[in-house]
């Protein structure tokens, strides 16, 4: 007889309606793998639910004997072994398109910080101080005098390419699959070569394949314009911290914003901590409440896979999606 509350295991925090939705549809634990409340409620879980920092590897899985389903509150799903899953018979489910318009607006606000300098005034000014502070603050180039790469075309990239030709960019595209580009604001479809070479900004959305590991390494970088803004809102391990510190030393006029690194956190031997042209942030671009919101609604699908229903989010590890 199938139990009308499944047990589920939180190890990470969830928005709160989410949260209070599946304590009242499940058995809720809430603990970290490595403390005794979670070893006690291991052995009954059905249901799993992670965000970015559990790793669900045969080890974990092996202490969750009755598991069926893993929920990751979010899009990516590094940090799952979905073989593992598999051979175990383990669904995966997550949440697609919840923080897509959240990254958009995180990366249009990075474009904005570098490409149009501000400055705002807490004190009353003379004349000649006006006329200084004005002087001081210009971009030197309008965003529709600029071509923008985007390098992976899943939902953030179709998204970001929309809103920058809207805005006037010119925008390149790059990605291992086929894109339609009628869907992307008429961004042009170039090879990467192309796109490294010519993009004034280019911003990376590509998925976290181990193919994708250093894919912009020494050799890629070299590729690039000398004053390129680069930024990297997808996964830390795409870009090796050194190359890209050996890069930015050897260009001056190049800037690169991180919001992922590897590792997280930031270890403190990472070169590029210090460096004038690195910009590193801990990992913001989905931090909306809305989008926090979404991601955590992954327990709906949790709670009907632990019954033994089909979930409306199961993650097709053939068929990932670049963001």
């Amino acid at each position: 007889m199938k139990s009308q509350k499944p047990p589920i295991l939180v190890t990470e925090k969830l928005a709160e309606a989410p949260l209070a939705w599946l304590k009242r549809a499940a058995q809720v634990t809430e603990a970290a793998p490595n403390t005794p409340a979670f070893a006690a409620a291991a052995p009954a879980a059905l249901g799993l639910v992670v965000r970015t920092y559990t790793t669900v590897d045969d080890a974990l899985l092996a202490r969750l004997p009755a598991l069926r389903v893993v929920g990751r509150a979010g899009v990516g799903v590094d940090n799952i072994d979905l073989v593992a899953c598999a051979r175990r018979g383990v669904m995966v489910v997550n949440t697609p398109d919840a923080n897509t318009q959240a990254v958009v607006e995180y990366v249009l606000c990075l474009l904005c910080d570098a490409l149009r300098p501000r400055v705002f005034l807490d004190r009353a000014l003379d004349q000649a101080a006006w006329d200084a502070a004005r002087s001081e603050i210009a971009a030197q180039r309008q965003m529709s005098e600029l071509t923008l790469g985007i390098l992976g075309v899943g939902r953030i990239g179709t998204r970001l390419a929309q809103v920058a030709a809207a805005i006037g960019f010119r925008v390149l595209l790059h990605d291992l699959r086929e894109i339609d580009a009628s869907q992307c604001g008429g961004g042009e479809i170039v090879p990467l070569s192309r796109l490294l070479a010519e993009s004034n900004v280019i911003s990376v959305h590509v998925d976290g394949r181990p193919s994708n590991r250093n894919f912009l390494s020494a050799d890629r970088l070299a590729q690039m314009r000398p004053d390129v803004l680069l930024i990297n809102t997808s996964r830390g391990m795409v870009l090796p911290a050194s190359d890209l510190a050996g890069f930015l030393g050897a260009n001056p006029l190049a800037r690169a914003v991180l919001d992922v690194h590897d590792p997280e956190p930031i270890a403190a031997n990472c070169p590029l901590l210090g460096l004038r042209a690195a910009f590193l942030a801990p990992h913001l671009a989905s931090r909306s409440e809305t989008a926090m919101e979404n991601m955590s609604w992954v327990v709906r699908d949790v709670v009907t896979a632990a019954q033994g229903g089909s979930p409306k989010h199961p993650v097709d590890a053939a068929a990932l999606s670049h963001d």
